[in-house]
């Protein structure tokens, strides 16, 4: 049996401990720059504290463990110039056309990596190959948030002000009311209503997807809490809370395509969300509402903390309106998710639109 730590060591049953070390320092390399990449990535076009974290904790993990075990003496195998893949070229490699793809490539490489770390380990060193299976294993979690919280940065890129809205006294007032919306220029729609029969509520889903898709670039319709719902009427996604489905099996039901919302109410939540793969949070409750009854009211520094710390698309919620606007914003707000401000006001169109106009003028990048 080959001695650990020992690059040196004599193999037995024909094995080539040199090529051993060799291979783990070649990985041991691979999965160290993959995951640099993938922080910088993160922190530079994310601007994201909480994933930008967990990719350095996972780099600094990589290099404790690899600090330790007999390890280090890998590095007197390493042979560069002998190395007969180096100067094999794939025959494609994978596009760098924007942010996305870096990640995906370097989450790719840094699996790959410590896949093969954890196997040569195993021989030589098997406390560090449970390590590196575990940081593969995050490393698989921390890819999942990055990509999703890119996708949803890209679909969301426009939306403002997110309305809720219940299924109204009947299909006709629903219908009147969801176009008006659209044509202030909502971006996004919530229907909401739990106390509508089902069948009733996944029509008038559907009255709202017909208006929202009568323009290619439409905006963007989920359905709050019923899932099912949201999958059967090909809605553009759903929005769950602490009661509800948990996003993993959300994710399950409407497919990886639409997007799955999360409310959250504390930094638990909302880092548990990121993890799971949420494509947006709703935050809250920020005041009191008319619409829905809460015991307490989120306080600013958690709204604070949220805004500098997430990298999803984050929406407000709660007893905002115009009035309220410039407190949130302060905070970081720069997306909202309102009801009654709109759909109780006596001109809801009129309504909207002053809401986004409001988060336009407040979030607009001060002259130097």
């Amino acid at each position: 049996m080959m001695a650990t730590g020992d690059p040196g060591g004599l193999g037995g049953q024909g094995d080539n401990p040199r090529g051993l070390w060799r291979a783990l320092d070649a990985s041991a390399n691979r999965a160290g720059e993959a995951l640099r990449v993938l922080e910088d990535a993160i922190r530079f076009g994310l601007d994201g504290d909480q994933l930008t974290r967990l990719a350095k904790d996972l780099r600094h993990e990589l290099a404790e463990v690899l600090a330790g075990h007999g390890l280090p003496g890998r590095t007197l195998a390493r042979d560069v110039g002998g190395d007969v893949g180096a100067g094999i070229a794939p025959d494609a490699a994978m596009p760098r056309r924007g942010l996305g793809d870096i990640v995906a490539a370097n989450a790719a490489r840094a699996g790959q990596a410590l896949r093969s770390l954890q196997e040569f380990a195993a021989v030589v060193a098997p406390d560090a190959a449970t390590r590196f299976e575990s940081i593969r294993y995050r490393t698989y979690t921390l890819e999942r948030a990055v990509l999703a919280a890119l996708r949803a940065a890209g679909r969301l890129g426009g939306v403002s002000v997110c309305v809720l809205v219940d299924g109204g006294r009947d299909a006709a007032a629903f219908l009147r009311l969801v176009e008006s919306l659209v044509e202030a220029g909502v971006g996004m729609f919530q229907v909401r209503d739990k106390s509508l029969p089902l069948p009733l509520l996944a029509e008038r889903v559907r009255l709202a997807l017909g208006v929202a898709r009568r323009q290619g670039d439409g905006p963007i319709v989920v359905v709050n809490d019923r899932v099912d719902v949201a999958a059967g009427c090909g809605a553009d996604g759903a929005h769950v809370g602490a009661d509800d489905l948990p996003v993993p099996l959300a994710r399950r039901v409407v497919g990886p395509d639409r997007l799955v919302g999360r409310t959250a109410h504390d930094l638990d939540e909302v880092r548990r969300a990121v993890l799971d793969g949420a494509d947006y949070l709703g935050i809250g409750p920020c005041f009191p509402s008319p619409t829905k009854s809460f015991a307490d009211q989120a306080p600013p520094g958690f709204l604070r903390t949220v805004c500098e710390e997430v990298s999803l698309p984050t929406f407000a919620i709660g007893g905002i309106t115009v009035e309220r606007l410039e407190a949130l914003v302060a905070l970081g707000v720069t997306r909202v998710a309102v009801a009654s401000a709109v759909t109780r006001a006596a001109d809801p169109p009129r309504a909207a639109r002053d809401l986004i106009d409001s988060l336009a003028r407040l979030t607009a990048p001060k002259p130097d």
